[in-house]
């Protein structure tokens, strides 16, 4: 086992001045896709002694948080004292006393302070997750468990925000861009790992896919080993300043039209850029979204260029599932390397040449022996963004965030190169 303790004036150092370490190594973290759910959990090892424990991925949370209602024991607990280096470093937004518990516990602690804690999946935040350090360990390198023993992370007592996760889950990993708590700006505090991180999820619920901390190289087999981070196409990461706390983690881009089988669609050019004034609309990146949402509008245009595309004799079929608006029969749909032979959907990012291409692997969804659906969702945007992209539509691509340069790339579908994101560096433990 290897361990890594930062002295906390170090950690500010590294805050204060933004230093970018150069890294040659990478660290891998299992993703496992539920299968009841479909939610995407890494499991971790936290406390003295460790435990495993299950947490949603977010990409858009300011902290790694727990649960801490039922049973936390831990001897190397230690909860943050207001005003303290670590509130600083945290940027707590207020100090308080334990007032929720007849007695101390961790969670509800006098003299302590707070952060946001969030769950994605019922858009609820709670204001007094409180600030605590306990020893974490997180994936791994070739053959090498990482362990934290001082991990900053914040303490929850509230059942409500548990609403919706997936059975074992008790927190949320959160993978923030600018939080200085967030997973990925703490790991970086490490000088081996980058504020640069990869995201590969499996399409199955059988075999995992992973997260990658740190530059590359992002390897996988196929079965060759390949670096999956060399044909990404980048863009840039767009700041969401004024949707206030709610969208400040949160990763944006801009999406500038969408083509379907070669044809733009007709779409209300307005709805994809973010408004300056409230921080509605604009296109964000959500792996607690299953399936892809588009605004109402953008999804009757998007609906109807589909159909256009599909080959004329394939049948409409009514939804079996209300989820879906679009649905047919899959009886003279082919199948190709890249999943079924249904129209190809482009993303057009900040310039023509640069898009996203989604292959029927990632477009479509097969609810029945012979009804496949269109993996897209329509519903009331107006107080949200626009578009915001789903883990289905993520599955078998890599998708890079490099936080320092403000980018996220974008690979294609894997099954193009025959790989997977179950097929990573096999040494990996956990």
């Amino acid at each position: 086992m290897v361990t890594f303790k930062l002295p906390l004036s170090m950690l500010l150092l590294f805050l204060l001045l933004n230093i970018f370490v150069c890294s040659s190594e990478v660290l891998y973290i299992p993703v496992t896709k539920d299968a009841s759910t479909l939610e995407y959990i890494i499991e971790v090892g936290q406390r003295t002694p460790l435990i495993p424990i299950k947490l949603l991925i977010n990409l858009g949370g300011r902290s790694l948080w727990v649960d801490c209602d039922k049973g936390y024991k831990s001897s190397t607990y230690k909860p943050a004292v207001c005003n303290s280096t670590q509130c600083t470093f945290a940027k707590s937004h207020a100090c308080g006393d334990c007032i929720f518990k007849p007695q101390l516990q961790p969670g509800c602690s006098n003299n302590t302070c707070y952060i946001w804690g969030e769950n994605p999946l019922i858009n609820s935040f709670h204001d007094r997750a409180e600030i605590a350090e306990d020893v974490l360990a997180i994936g791994s390198t070739p053959g090498v468990r990482v362990t934290w023993p001082r991990f900053i992370f914040s303490c929850l007592l509230d059942q409500d925000m548990m609403r919706q996760f997936a059975n074992g889950v008790t927190g949320v990993a959160g993978f923030g861009r600018v939080s200085p708590v967030s997973i990925p700006n703490q790991l970086a505090l490490d000088s081996r790992f980058t504020k640069k991180f990869g995201i590969c999820l499996s399409s199955s619920t059988q075999s995992r896919g992973v997260i990658f901390i740190g530059s590359g190289p992002y390897y996988v087999y196929n079965p060759k080993k390949i670096d999956i981070s060399n044909d990404i196409i980048y863009t840039k990461l767009i700041a969401n300043t004024r949707g206030g706390f709610v969208t400040s983690e949160e990763y944006y881009i801009q999406v500038s039209s969408i083509r379907i089988a070669g044809q733009d669609v007709p779409l209300n050019k307005t709805l994809l850029s973010i408004n300056k004034k409230n921080g509605v609309a604009g296109t964000r990146i959500s792996t607690a979204t299953p399936f892809t949402i588009l605004h109402t509008t953008i999804y009757d245009a998007f609906k109807t260029a589909f159909i256009k595309a599909l080959p004329k004799n394939v049948t409409i079929v009514e939804p079996p599932m209300k989820q879906f608006g679009l649905c047919f029969s899959s009886k003279n749909i082919k199948s190709t390397n890249v999943g079924p032979d249904v129209p190809v959907i482009d993303f057009v990012l900040h310039k023509p040449s640069a898009f996203w291409r989604i292959y029927g692997t990632n477009s479509v969804v097969q609810v029945s022996k012979d009804v496949m659906c269109l993996a897209f969702v329509g519903q009331d945007q107006t107080w949200e963004p626009s578009i915001v992209i789903g883990g289905h539509q993520m599955e078998e691509n890599l998708l890079v965030f490099d936080l320092v340069g403000r980018n996220i790339g974008f690979s294609s579908s894997l099954k193009l190169q025959q790989a997977s994101c179950s097929k990573y560096d096999n040494t990996i433990l956990g």
